[in-house]
């Protein structure tokens, strides 16, 4: 274990000053991207997220719910569109995981 030196007080190990996304493997990166972007649709379609001057697509899900009837693309495309993106996460850490550990 390597020592970080030049430091006023008692000396920090190095593994333990550098905490970075580098650090975490690529499979526990796209999980986190993929929580964080469901959570953000999710608060935006409750009302939570951004307000009305940004586009996001939950918010533009839950308007669309009162036109189901009449309008149903502008529901069908925001709902479609954060589908694909979150499947495209999982796809892509699935991905991460068969090339970290071919094995399994």
């Amino acid at each position: 274990m390597e020592l970080v030196t030049g430091q006023p007080f008692a000396p920090i190990p190095a593994h333990l000053t550098h905490k970075s996304l580098s650090m975490q493997s690529p499979a526990a990166i796209q999980e986190h991207a993929r929580r964080t972007y469901a959570s953000s649709a999710g608060l935006g379609f409750l009302g939570l997220g951004a307000q009305p001057p940004i586009p996001e697509w939950g918010a533009i899900l839950s308007r669309g719910c009162d036109y189901l009837t009449v309008a149903l693309h502008i529901s069908m495309f925001p709902g479609l569109a954060i589908m694909l993106v979150i499947l495209g996460f999982n796809l892509l850490g699935d991905g991460l995981l068969d090339v970290q550990d071919p094995r399994t």
